[in-house]
């Protein structure tokens, strides 16, 4: 007897038309959220951030330093906002860990009035280019999650690139001017951090890659899909637990005072391009 709930749905579910213009946009979320909750129609600021570990958030929280953002319409998320030395206004959003929530978020901070996005993750050290906590600034990420392939075909490789290279150049020139040091390179993005072999470890560094992480794969696809602007750092903050002790260290302040100097100078560099 032919079992139709068994049968495979065949090679055609997989080939998405990345194209294709899809049904479901962010602005009807974020219409009808604003709707429901009696929101005004407000921008978010030009600059924004994404915090996964949330660690940037609640220190700019606890120091009174974050204001809600009034016309954030996301129902899974709250957006904070702050201001840099300069006085430009920064949006935050904390704990979108992971490809598909990164990058959810990303298409409602664009559609919102958001121009760059900056992303600064943790991320667990591949090569062994010092001892953590580092700063690697992701000009490539290899493609080992599932939300790239709907902004770019599995054909157009198994990296993807940072689409404006300009504007990577212009973070890099501007966190070097401010004394920085941080690392350029790829890194490789996973949906399933507690399956990093030490296979896969091994063959992630043979193509060059400097470290893990989950978002920056998805990121720049969709950057490239919507000719958006978006930077992501790697914060190499650990071994993967591959030492007994003094492992997931991100230095002074939990991180957050190297993140925030990472946004000044990128929010420097994208005013000068």
């Amino acid at each position: 007897m032919h079992d139709a709930e068994n049968e495979s749905m065949g090679p055609s579910w997989r080939e998405h038309d990345v194209t294709a213009l899809s049904v479901f946009q962010p602005e009807s979320l974020l219409r009808e959220a604003r709707r429901q909750r009696g929101l005004p129609v407000r921008a978010v600021p030009a600059i924004c951030a994404l915090d996964p570990d949330g660690d940037l958030v609640r220190h700019l929280r606890r120091t009174g330093q974050a204001r809600p953002s009034p016309g954030w319409a996301c129902y899974h998320t709250e957006l904070f906002e702050f201001d840099l030395p300069d006085g430009t206004p920064i949006g935050i959003v904390g704990l979108a860990v992971g490809a598909p929530f990164a990058v959810l978020v990303a298409e409602q901070l664009f559609a919102s009035g958001c121009r760059f996005l900056i992303s600064i993750t943790s991320a667990g050290q591949v090569a062994e280019l010092e001892e953590p906590p580092y700063t690697v600034l992701i000009n490539r990420a290899l493609r080992d999650e599932g939300t790239s392939l709907h902004y770019l075909p599995p054909g157009a490789g198994d990296f993807v690139d940072a689409p404006n290279p300009v504007l990577l150049d212009a973070v890099e020139a501007a966190a070097r001017q401010r004394g920085f040091t941080l690392h350029r390179g790829a890194t490789w993005t996973t949906d399933a951090p507690y399956r990093e072999t030490a296979a896969a470890i091994a063959a992630a560094r043979a193509c060059g890659v400097l470290a893990v992480e989950m978002e920056a794969a998805a990121l720049y696809a969709f950057a490239t899909a919507r000719d958006a602007s978006v930077a992501c750092f790697a914060h190499v903050t650990n071994t993967m637990g591959q030492q007994e002790g003094g492992d997931f260290e991100k230095g002074e302040a939990d991180g957050t005072v190297t993140a925030l100097r990472l946004i000044e100078a990128a929010a420097a560099a994208f005013g000068s391009v």
